[in-house]
């Protein structure tokens, strides 16, 4: 005789093992079998919504605490500015120079914000703060698509008409009749309706109004109903009534994850020194907490202050000694301030956990290279370019093989990488600003001239290009472009010793005139 399984015990254990389709169905049938009139029936059929409710949300659920990009359309028109000009060391939005002694723009890449390259692709890292409508249709938002973001409420929108694909026959619940006061009375349904509507739906209003009503149910008393209001005001940007919010949950609990939710309004509000104090706030009452750490660590990355950020993640990495994101950071901080071999041993330790993908070769060649470890250069630069996931990736591993050629002194394979370069990413700076220089060195000059007015154009946030065209305006005598140029580099590089020595002869040649 076979023995079956409860269908609804099932689905729970499916729910539980992460078979979330098969979860969903199984619900869905027990729901089809079950009439509403049996009271037994009724708790069979409530239990069956819940846990589809659930499976349906978790398909689609993304943790907010970290995952935040934001659209062009908050970042050029903000409204939640206090100061235009902040005080230095205080502001997200304005870089400034390096202030824990980090590596200058002359030896470590800088974004187009101006602040260093990092060593983790995170949302913020990708993009900082544009200074024109230009460069900021310009940058990539995301690690995976060039396109920028345009908007992230419109964003959202459009990822609850898509999640309505997953259902067939429409949406599982429709959110127009129901009725949010009797769930909101109901605190076993009440959770799970709300997660369902906010991540599955991307219903923002119907959420806030379903937690609003919850929250009155719960006689302003449940810290989670109060986070979740929370959410609901910074999803639709209203950051003071989302600070409000957070603030209060945490008098009636303190969670980490409120902590987080609240130091990204912070950080919004682009008051990193307040989201700062929080953190350490938070640390007093849970020591030794990676996720806050690694907060604190990034916004003094964010703040360029490179060295108290490595300081964090060391801390990062006494607590939790396999964190990718540490390691990667501290590796990529020791490979600029011109320590290889001690950041090989860091991205060597990140290939022992199991990482393995295009990046940490990538890195792995370049550390191996400099510290003149020649027999693993190549053969980790081929393993790169087999794992190679898009064209961007490919253009950077052959860029960095051209770097290997010009270093060995093959300008000929350093002239056919920087190519391969540009025919995989056409707005590859770096690569034509350097093909400029072998141009040069061949004797073509308006070629050369050309590849570095690109590169300029390209990247108005490096000062190389400007201050190679610069030079080469000067040789010409061209000497009113030269000094366009040299401003532009000082711009982006002030504290270039060259840039600042050119200038000078060229106000010298002015002055004579």
């Amino acid at each position: 005789m076979e023995v079956t399984m409860d269908p609804l015990f099932l689905a729970w254990s499916y729910f539980r093992r992460r078979k979330l389709q098969q979860c969903s169905d199984i619900c869905s049938k027990i729901l089809q079998d079950n009439p509403y009139d049996q009271d037994s029936s009724f708790l069979i059929s409530e239990a069956a919504w819940s846990l589809k409710t659930k499976a349906l949300t978790e398909m689609v659920y993304i943790d907010e605490v970290d995952v935040d990009q934001e659209g062009i359309a908050e970042m050029m028109l903000d409204e939640s500015s206090i100061a235009q000009v902040a005080r230095p060391g205080t502001s997200l939005r304005l870089p400034g120079t390096s202030q824990g002694g980090g590596p200058t723009p002359a030896v470590r890449p800088m974004t187009q914000s101006g602040r260093p390259i990092t060593g983790f692709v995170r949302p913020s890292t990708q993009s900082g703060r544009p200074g024109t409508m230009e460069q900021a249709i310009k940058t990539p938002r995301t690690a995976s698509t060039a396109r920028p973001v345009t908007s992230s409420s419109g964003r959202f929108i459009r990822l609850g008409t898509a999640s309505m694909l997953t259902n067939p026959e429409g949406p599982f619940i429709n959110l127009s009749r129901v009725n949010l006061s009797k769930y909101s009375q109901k605190p076993s349904l009440s959770r799970t309706l709300f997660e369902y509507i906010f991540h599955h739906e991307n219903d923002v209003k119907n959420a806030l109004d379903l937690a609003a009503q919850a929250t009155e149910h719960a006689q302003f008393k449940d810290w989670w109903w109060k986070v979740q209001l929370g959410k609901c005001y910074y999803r639709l940007g209203l950051y003071r009534e989302a600070e409000k919010q957070f603030r209060s949950a945490l008098n009636h609990q303190e969670v980490v994850d409120t902590y987080l939710y609240l130091t990204k309004v912070y950080q919004r509000l682009d008051q990193p020194i307040t989201a700062l104090n929080l953190f350490k706030q938070g640390l007093d009452h849970f020591p030794g907490e990676v996720t806050l750490l690694t907060g604190i660590a990034r916004i003094h990355e964010e703040m360029n202050n490179i060295s108290s950020a490595t300081e964090y993640y060391k801390e990062v990495l006494k607590q939790d000694n396999t964190h990718v994101e540490a390691i990667a950071c501290i590796g990529s901080n020791h490979f600029y301030s011109d320590q290889p071999e001690i950041a090989l041993r860091f991205y060597r330790r990140l290939l022992q956990m199991g990482v393995y993908n295009c990046q940490l070769y990538n890195n792995l060649g370049l550390c191996c290279f400099y510290a003149q470890q020649y027999d693993m250069t190549l053969s980790s630069f081929e393993r790169a370019l087999a794992l190679v996931a898009s064209d961007e990736e490919q253009a950077d591993v052959w860029y960095n093989i051209g770097h290997v050629a010009v270093g060995i002194g093959d300008l000929t394979l350093a002239y056919q990488c920087f190519k391969l370069t540009l025919a995989f990413n056409n707005d590859h700076a770096e690569a034509y600003n350097n093909l400029a220089v072998l141009e040069l060195r061949k004797g073509h000059v308006e070629q050369s001239k050309a590849f570095l007015q690109t590169a300029a154009s390209l990247a108005p946030h490096m000062y190389e290009p400007n201050f190679n065209l610069s030079i080469l305006c000067e040789k010409i005598g061209d000497l009113q472009s030269s000094y366009t140029a040299a401003q532009k580099s000082e711009d982006a590089f002030p504290e270039h010793a060259d840039t600042q020595q050119l200038l000078k002869q060229l106000r010298q040649h002015f002055a004579a005139l």
